[in-house]
C-alpha cells in the first residue's frame, strides 16, 4: 500500500493519543508544528523505502502507520474546532476550549497491541517538544548506532574466528542477526565458524591419528592408545582412531601371546617339558588355532613320553649295574650307569651309584689334587677321572688319553680361551674313548676374521663322547671332527657359533649327535661333508642362518631320523650326497627357502615318512633324475608356493635354488 493512504486504512485514534505520539503537551497548540510533522512523516516514509531488508522495512512501516494515524486525529480535531491546520506559525495562543455543544468526541477504536516497539520508544523519547522532528532524529541516530554496532560485531567475530574462539564468534554473529535479521554478514560469519571448526577438527584428527600410527608402528602401545583416545574423546565417531585403538588392542594381545610363546619355548629349551606343555595349553585356551603353541605342545608331549621311556630304561640299567657290581672297576657297569645318569639326570640313586663305580678308578679333583685342569691332564692316563669344580677355567686344554673329564654341569663349569689362542679343548689322536660331561666350551670373545677360525671343541683323530655339554660363541664351529676322528654328542647344545653348530669333515671322520639342539648358528645347524659320515637322531635344529642339517658325505653313510628342523633361513634338511643311509621321521617346518631337498647324488638314501609343513618355499624338492614315486611316503602341506617340486635343476651351491625343469 502506498504511504499516502496509510492513515486512511488505519483505525481512528483519539487526539489525546495523537498528542503523545506527536510529542505535544496537553495545552500546546499543534498548528505551529504542522510543517515539522509533515517533514518528519516524509523522512519516515523514506526510511521505509530505503530499509536494508524487508524485516526492518516492516518495522518502519508500522511506525509510519502509527504516525499517520496521529496526524489524521490531529486534522480531525482541528476541523472539529473550525481551525485550519495551516495557521501561521506566529500564532501561538492556545485555542479556547470548544463549546460543550460542538465538542466532538471521536470514539477510540480498539488499541493495536502489536504496535511496533520502535515507534513507541521513539515517540516517548521525543519528550514534549520537538515533535516529529525529534522522533525522526532519534530514528536516524538509532539506525546509525545499529549500523556501527553491526560493523563492530563483524570485526569482533572475525578476530574470534581467527583465534578459534568459536563460542565468542558465534555470539557476535548471533547479535548481528538480531540487529539485522537474515543478514548476509551473520550467514557468512556462521559459515566461517563452521569452516574454521572443520579445519581445526581435521588438523586435530590428522595430527593425533598420525601420532598414534607412528607410536603403534614403533611398538609403543601405551602412547599409541593415548593419542587415539585424545581424538575419540572429542570426536567419538572418528573411525580411523577407533580402528587404531582396535589395532592397539590386537597388538597388545599379540605381544602377550608372543611373551607367552617365548616363555613356553624357554621352558622347552630348559627341558622342563611339563611346564612347557602347560604354558602351551594356556595359549591355546585363548588362541585355539595358534600353530606355534600347538607345535610346542606336540613337542613337549613327545619329550614327556620319551622322558618316561628314558626313566624306565635308566631304572633297568641301574638294576643291571647294581647286580654286576663287585667292588672293582668294571667298564660295562660304568657304561650302564653313565647311560642311566644321562637318561635320568635327577635320579640321586643312579648318581650315587655312578660315583661309587667311577671311584674304582683313579680320580683327580680340581681344585684339590691339582690347581688347574691342564695340570691334571698332564698327569692323567687312560681310565683316570678328572672332576672339575663349578668354575670358569682357562684353556686351551689338550686331551691325549681316554680320560673321563667331568664338570658340575654345563651351566656351572666353563672352559674358555681367547679366540686367537685356539680351541678351548682339543681331543688328540691318542684319546681313544675319552668322555667329557657337564662342561661348556666357548671363546672369550667372537672373532669373525680369517678362514681358519678355531672351534669351541676339536676332535682331531681321536675319539670322544660328549654328554650334557654346551658349545657356544666360537669363532668357528661349535664342535668339529677332523682327520678321521670320532665324536658322539648326547644331550648337548650348539648355539651362536660363527660357523656350524657341529661339523664333521674328511674321509673316516664320524659324527653322531643325539637328543641335542643346534640353535642360531651362523652357518648350518649340523653339517657333514667331504667323505665324513653322520648319524643325527632326535635333534632340534632351529633358527640357523643356513640349513638345519646339511649332509654332503660323498660315499659315506648318513642317518637322519626324528629331527625337528624349524625356522632355518634356508632349508630344513639338504641331502647333497651319500653312499647309503636313511632319512625318516623328520619334520621340517617354517623354513625360509623350503623344507627338504634331495639331490641326485643321495639317491641311495631311503627318504621316507618325513613331513614338510608351513615352509616359505617348496615343501620337498627332488633334483632331476630322482623318481617321484620313491618319495611318495613323505608329506608336504601348507608350503608356499609348491608342496613338491620334481625334476628340479639345482645350482652348484647345495640347496641354494630349486627350479622346476
Amino acid at each position: 500500500m502506498h504511504e499516502a493512504s496509510l492513515a486512511d486504512a488505519a483505525p481512528a485514534m483519539t487526539f489525546n493519543d495523537a498528542r503523545k505520539i506527536l510529542g505535544l503537551g496537553p495545552d500546546e497548540d499543534p498548528r505551529p508544528h504542522v510543517a515539522e510533522f509533515r517533514a518528519a512523516r516524509e523522512r519516515i516514509a523514506e526510511m521505509v523505502r530505503t530499509a536494508p531488508n524487508e524485516n526492518l522495512a516492516l518495522r518502519y512501516q508500522e511506525g509510519l502507520i502509527e504516525f499517520d494515524k496521529a496526524l489524521a486525529a490531529l486534522r480531525e480535531y482541528l476541523e472539529a474546532l473550525g481551525l485550519t491546520p495551516h495557521a501561521p506559525e506566529s500564532v501561538v495562543e492556545t485555542p479556547p476550549p470548544p463549546p460543550q455543544q460542538v465538542q466532538v468526541e471521536i470514539p477510540a477504536p480498539p488499541r493495536n497491541r502489536s504496535l511496533s516497539w520502535i515507534a513507541w520508544l521513539l515517540v516517548f523519547l521525543t519528550g514534549a517538544t520537538g515533535g516529529g522532528l525529534l522522533y525522526l532524529k532519534n530514528e536516524e541516530s538509532k539506525e546509525r548506532l545499529r549500523l556501527e554496532r553491526i560493523a563492530f560485531l563483524e570485526r569482533q567475530g572475525a578476530i574470534y574466528v581467527e583465534n578459534r574462539r568459536w563460542q565468542e564468534a558465534g555470539a557476535s554473529f548471533a547479535e548481528i542477526d538480531s540487529l539485522d535479521p537474515g543478514s548476509e554478514l551473520a550467514l557468512k560469519g556462521r559459515r566461517s565458524i563452521e569452516a574454521g571448526m572443520d579445519e581445526e577438527q581435521n588438523q586435530f584428527i590428522g595430527y593425533w591419528t598420525g601420532q598414534a600410527l607412528a607410536e603403534l608402528e614403533a611398538g609403543r602401545l601405551d602412547e599409541a592408545e593415548a593419542a587415539a583416545k585424545r581424538v575419540l574423546e572429542k570426536f567419538p565417531a572418528e573411525k580411523e582412531s577407533a580402528q587404531i585403538l582396535r589395532r592397539v588392542g590386537d597388538a597388545r594381545a599379540g605381544q602377550s601371546r608372543q611373551k607367552a610363546l617365548a616363555a613356553a619355548r624357554r621352558l622347552f629349551d630348559e627341558r622342563q617339558w611339563q611346564p612347557a606343555a602347560d604354558a602351551a595349553r594356556r595359549i591355546l585356551d585363548k588362541h585355539p588355532d595358534d600353530r606355534d603353541a600347538t607345535a610346542i605342545l606336540t613337542d613337549s608331549r613327545a619329550a614327556i613320553e620319551k622322558q618316561i621311556a628314558d626313566k624306565a630304561r635308566a631304572d633297568q640299567l641301574f638294576r643291571m649295574a647294581v647286580k654286576r657290581d663287585q667292588g672293582v672297576f668294571d667298564q660295562q657297569s660304568l657304561d650302564w650307569l653313565r647311560e642311566a645318569a644321562t637318561l635320568a639326570p635327577d635320579n640321586t640313586e643312579i648318581t650315587a651309584m655312578l660315583e661309587k663305580v667311577a671311584s674304582y678308578t683313579r680320580t683327580f679333583r680340581v681344585p684339590g689334587d691339582f690347581a688347574t685342569p691342564a695340570e691334571a691332564l698332564a698327569t692323567a692316563r687312560d681310565r683316570d677321572r678328572i672332576v672339575l669344580a663349578e668354575q670358569t677355567w682357562k684353556g686351551p686344554l689338550v686331551i691325549n688319553a681316554a680320560v673321563d673329564l667331568q664338570g658340575a654341569g654345563s651351566s656351572k663349569t666353563v672352559i674358555e680361551c681367547p679366540p686367537e689362542n685356539g680351541c678351548p679343548v682339543t681331543i688328540g689322536p691318542d684319546a681313544k674313548g675319552a668322555r667329557i660331561s657337564g662342561i661348556s666350551f666357548r671363546h672369550e670373545s667372537f672373532l669373525a676374521d680369517g678362514s681358519e677360525r678355531f672351534a669351541a671343541a676339536l676332535v682331531r683323530g681321536g675319539g670322544a663322547t660328549f654328554v650334557d655339554c654346551r658349545f657356544s660363541e666360537a669363532s668357528g664351529h661349535g664342535l668339529a671332527v677332523i682327520e678321521g676322528g670320532e665324536a658322539v654328542a648326547s644331550r648337548c647344545r650348539f648355539t651362536d657359533n660363527g660357523w656350524n653348530g657341529a661339523a664333521a669333515m674328511g674321509k673316516g671322520s664320524k659324527l653322531e649327535v643325539r637328543d641335542s639342539e643346534a640353535l642360531e648358528n651362523f652357518e648350518h645347524g649340523i653339517e657333514s661333508w667331504d667323505g665324513a659320515s653322520s648319524t643325527l637322531v632326535n635333534n632340534r635344529c632351529e633358527g640357523n642362518s643356513r640349513n638345519g642339517i646339511h649332509a654332503d658325505n660323498r660315499a659315506a653313510a648318513v642317518v637322519v631320523e626324528g629331527n625337528q628342523l624349524i625356522a632355518n633361513r634356508e632349508f630344513g634338511l639338504v641331502l647333497g650326497s651319500a653312499g647309503s643311509g636313511k632319512a625318516g621321521g623328520n619334520i621340517a617346518r617354517d623354513n625360509l627357502l623350503g623344507g627338504i631337498v634331495v639331490r641326485a647324488a643321495s639317491a641311495a638314501v631311503q627318504v621316507t615318512g618325513n613331513q614338510a609343513t608351513r615352509n616359505q618355499g617348496p615343501g620337498i624338492v627332488l633334483e632331476k633324475g630322482l623318481p617321484a614315486e620313491a618319495y611318495s611316503t613323505n608329506t608336504a602341506a601348507e608350503n608356499v608356493p609348491n608342496q613338491i617340486v620334481t625334476g628340479a635343476a639345482l645350482d652348484h651351491a647345495e640347496g641354494q635354488a630349486a627350479k622346476p625343469e
